[in-house]
């Protein structure tokens, strides 16, 4: 099994910029498509990206579409979520998972993660 630590998330402006970082430990990260998902208060956990498991394919919702940027770095067992021109929408606690899956589902399920962390919060003020 894998364990997952999200952090990078905090109070940022309207505009500005995080990058989350996804750290994995007990199974190299490499073994596992890798996803994140955000909730927002009073919302169900929706999808955000993923990427393949030597980062040779990505998927976005399309709310975050040239926005955000998943990205993972196999030798530090860690993955990335580049979050650009964030608005107040984008305030949620984001999670990291991970899929023992070898492919990309258009739309990634809640339910068809293996593994999951804790979440970091990102709040954005208007």
């Amino acid at each position: 099994q894998v364990q997952l630590v999200e952090s990078g998330g905090g109070l940022v402006q309207a505009g500005g910029s995080l990058r989350l970082s996804c750290a994995a430990s007990g199974r190299t990260v490499s073994s596992y498509t890798m996803h994140w998902f955000r909730q927002a208060p009073g919302k169900e956990r929706e999808f955000v990206a993923a990427i393949t498991r030597r980062g040779g394919r990505t998927n976005y919702a399309d709310s975050v579409k040239g926005r955000f940027t998943i990205s993972r770095d196999n030798t530090k067992n860690t993955v990335y979520l580049q979050i650009n021109t964030l608005k107040p929408e984008d305030t949620a606690v984001y999670y990291c998972a991970a899929d023992t899956r070898v492919y990309l589902p258009p739309s990634p399920r809640v339910s068809d993660m293996n593994y999951w962390g804790e979440g970091t919060l990102v709040t954005v003020s208007s």
